[in-house]
């Protein structure tokens, strides 16, 4: 039976791990390109409603749409652009 050497995995793992941090790098650039052409409306809609009915845009001032925007990024995984946009629509 061949020995395997403590170097070759690490060869073979450091290999992995570049392979996963360019499919993360790829796939996080077409996620950005999708949220790009999508609307704060559009966002609002795709991501706020599939959890709970949503208040209108009315219901809180400006900078609590703010606080709210960076609450719900933690909680539904928004990227920074995604709660940019849905809280730019939910201030007008």
């Amino acid at each position: 039976m061949k020995k395997i050497s403590i170097r070759h995995i690490a060869t073979v793992a450091l290999s992995i791990l570049c392979m996963i941090a360019v499919l993360v790098t790829v796939n996080g650039c077409t996620v950005s390109q999708k949220v790009a052409m999508k609307s704060g409306a559009q966002l609002w809609a795709e991501n706020c409603q599939r959890c709970h009915n949503t208040p209108s845009p009315n219901t809180f001032s400006h900078d609590q749409w703010e606080t709210i925007g960076m609450h719900m990024q933690t909680r539904a995984l928004l990227n920074e652009e995604e709660k940019r946009k849905i809280v730019e629509f939910l201030k007008q």
